[in-house]
């Protein structure tokens, strides 16, 4: 006769309770999201400076520690819609950073996340943020010192060019983040949330050029899009242009990231 898995093991209860939480070193878990977005050319992601120690002064990405009570992406949402006034975005875990002197603070396990956005949502985002978290948020452009996915941290500068100095190991975040999606860029529609619903091929060139930070030969682009199957025309064409309207696409199926 199989034995009912719901039936409670007395000796497992009695083990349960007796068991002190307090006989292994415990360390936090945090989770920190890397949002990024493609326009004027180059990658941005959305940043927090941050004016408690440690790091005070400097700019983090938006994030926090793991309540008792909530799953890794129940807290992501959360500071997500407290620290950086967005709500329902999708997210993909990225990597665990696990450095023992990663937080000067106390031993802390980041958990890290990733998402693609759309520029209207950064503005939207940076607007509807009032008070304290909203005077410090800011788009930072990334400054990618490295090729294709060989990975490694990035910088991060202002609109206006100056140094943000990054907290952390948020660096290397963002620089897991690229490395991601660049090697998504092959068979993934990566231009989804970073795309209106339609949009002209020249459009969807120019973010994977962003993303790549590198020029590609338009022909061959528009002849490996085309075969993909990633893609449907609409039958439609842009409106007010001052040149020959160009046709409109969509992605066959959504991706997030």
């Amino acid at each position: 006769m199989v034995e009912d898995d719901e039936t409670p093991d007395p000796e497992e209860a009695a083990f349960l309770a007796a068991y002190d939480p307090g006989a292994f070193e415990r360390p936090s878990v945090a989770v920190d999201v890397a949002l990024l977005s493609a326009f004027d050319g180059a990658l941005h992601a959305l940043l927090l400076r941050r004016d408690q120690f440690p790091f005070r002064g400097r700019w983090s990405l938006p994030g926090g520690f793991v309540r008792m009570n909530e799953s890794l992406e129940a807290a992501a949402a959360r500071l997500l819609a407290s620290k950086a006034a967005l709500n329902e975005v999708f997210i993909e875990q990225l990597f665990t950073f696990s450095d023992p002197h990663r937080d000067p603070r106390m031993r802390v396990i980041a958990v890290a996340y990733y998402a693609l956005v759309h520029p209207a949502r950064f503005k939207a985002a940076l607007e509807a943020a009032d008070g304290p978290e909203g005077a410090r948020l800011e788009l930072g452009r990334l400054v990618v010192p490295w090729e294709g996915e060989t990975g490694g941290p990035v910088e991060v500068v202002s609109s206006r060019g100056e140094p943000r100095p990054l907290a952390f190991d948020h660096a290397d975040i963002l620089g897991m983040a690229v490395k991601r999606i660049r090697g998504k860029l092959d068979y993934t529609p990566i231009g989804f949330q970073l795309l209106p619903p339609t949009f002209t091929l020249r459009a969807l060139q120019e973010v994977h050029e962003t993303i790549l930070a590198r020029p590609l030969n338009k022909d061959s682009f528009r002849r490996r899009m085309l075969a993909s199957g990633l893609l449907e025309a609409t039958g439609e064409r842009e409106d007010e242009v001052g040149h020959r309207p160009a046709e409109l696409y969509r992605f066959v199926r959504r991706s997030a990231v």
